[in-house]
């Protein structure tokens, strides 16, 4: 064999490697996309006759910082997918646009700061946030939104990228992301056959059921977020952190934040500065309801038997919990923290004092044809309170 031809051979193999690798990766997303024609949504069916939830999405992305979707692209999307308002984060923009309705969507103005510590998002802002640099010292951005009237998040605290590193002000911070879509997404870039690969293929098929398979939870984020609610109320937020890739109304039709018709009774004022006060009001105070909607609407859902101001209850107190009418089978209660879930599945006995989370877990179409446990809804946490003496 001639010194050319055994310098060609390895090139060779390596090219076919190459090729049988990428043929594989082909064949195994093909399987997944098969698979994702077969996924049925919504796994609850909508209530007959009930009252419409003010939905939205929090944390998004126009081209005013890193996203590839103008503000009135962003809107189409959001309308696309069913949603009332959009708040608007865009990286380091302090001087953004006034609320605005667009294409029936209410645009919210927000911000996400960059700061030493980590990303803080922020929405309700009164006033122009001033004196704040990207990068600076978290305690200065924080101390600019409350300033400014507005609400402080920390974005994404637990994620491996841009993690909340600064205790002092994770502390006083009000709101936590508690699930985000750019973090699961970054969740599965560390598995990428198990849970990536997957998602990939069942976007090409079904890319709304591609974006619901990312949504795996981890423990680090909801034991970090009971932690800091022992403390004082804490609003949990889920954010789509949605850039343009997955498209916009893939992650909207996913996942929202919606606002019971008890806490804002829809329609929305056409005013967009007076709209966009209730909306900011009704996401800060707590009761909103982080929601994958891909799983169905939220319509007769409840969390009952405590103060829904302060979301705080003593010690002892049994939560309920209403579900919306389903298959037996399809939704579990699931509680983190001080509270025991009693035989009957729908009431908590709190046995702090502490914290306790309550989620509702569905099950919904898996990676292959069966079906997994998964996120639906998603409300904010109750601080469990000593029982006052002689109680």
């Amino acid at each position: 064999m001639s010194k050319a031809a055994k310098t060609r051979r390895p090139l060779s193999l390596a090219i076919r490697a190459v090729f049988g690798v990428l043929f594989l990766i082909m064949g195994v997303a093909g399987f997944f996309a098969f698979a994702a024609g077969f996924a049925d949504y919504p796994v609850i069916e909508p209530a007959p006759n009930a009252k419409p939830w003010i939905r939205g999405a929090y944390h998004v992305h126009t081209t005013r910082s890193d996203g590839n979707g103008t503000p009135a692209k962003v809107a189409q999307a959001a309308k696309a997918a069913g949603l009332d308002f959009v708040v608007l984060t865009d990286h380091n923009d302090f001087k953004p646009p006034a609320p605005t309705w667009a294409d029936g969507v209410l645009l919210i103005p927000g911000v996400e700061i960059s700061t030493s510590a980590g990303h803080l998002a922020a929405f309700g802002m009164q006033r122009p946030i001033e004196g704040v640099k990207p990068w600076g010292p978290p305690d200065q951005a924080m101390a600019a939104v409350e300033v400014a009237g507005g609400t402080a998040i920390l974005a994404h605290p637990v994620q491996t990228k841009n993690p909340w590193k600064d205790e002092a002000t994770a502390h006083q911070v009000p709101g936590f992301e508690l699930y985000s879509a750019d973090t699961f997404f970054r969740q599965a870039l560390r598995s990428p056959v198990s849970r990536l690969l997957p998602a990939l293929g069942a976007s090409m098929v079904n890319p709304v059921h591609g974006v619901m398979l990312l949504a795996v939870p981890e423990p680090p984020p909801t034991e970090r977020f009971l932690k800091l609610a022992r403390e004082r109320k804490r609003i949990a937020l889920c954010g789509s952190d949605a850039h343009g890739l997955p498209e916009y109304e893939d992650i909207f039709a996913a996942l929202d934040m919606e606002l019971p018709p008890d806490v804002l009774p829809g329609p929305l004022s056409q005013d967009a500065r007076e709209a966009a006060t209730q909306v900011t009001q009704a996401l800060s105070s707590g009761q909103a309801l982080c929601v994958f909607r891909a799983l169905g609407a939220p319509d007769g859902f409840a969390l009952e038997g405590f103060d829904a101001n302060t979301r705080e209850a003593p010690m002892g107190t049994v939560l309920t919990v209403r579900l919306p009418e389903h298959t037996p089978g399809t939704l579990e209660v699931r509680v983190w923290g001080d509270g025991r879930l009693q035989p009957d599945g729908q009431h908590i006995e709190l046995t702090g004092p502490g914290v306790v989370q309550v989620e509702v877990w569905a099950h919904a179409p898996g990676r292959f044809f069966g079906h997994e446990w998964r996120p639906w809804m998603v409300p904010s946490p109750v601080r469990v309170v000593p029982r006052p003496p002689g109680i």
